[in-house]
């Protein structure tokens, strides 16, 4: 039996430059993600240290 969904999502998430990404929170909060460390050395970017999206599903996991 199929059940409506409890709670859908509405985050819009926009390309700024490269691989920097803004999202937008429903409750009107943004924070910006991109790459950082190992994965930015590895693949040579010159870009600003952000953090990756998994950081942050790690935070939200375990806060």
């Amino acid at each position: 039996m199929a059940r409506d969904p409890f709670y859908v999502s509405h985050v819009v998430v926009g390309k700024v430059e490269g691989v920097h990404r803004r999202a937008q929170l429903p409750a009107g909060g943004a924070f910006d993600m991109g790459v950082h460390g190992a994965i930015k050395a590895h693949y040579k970017l010159d870009t600003p240290n952000l953090p990756l999206p998994v950081d942050y599903i790690v935070a939200s996991a375990v806060g």
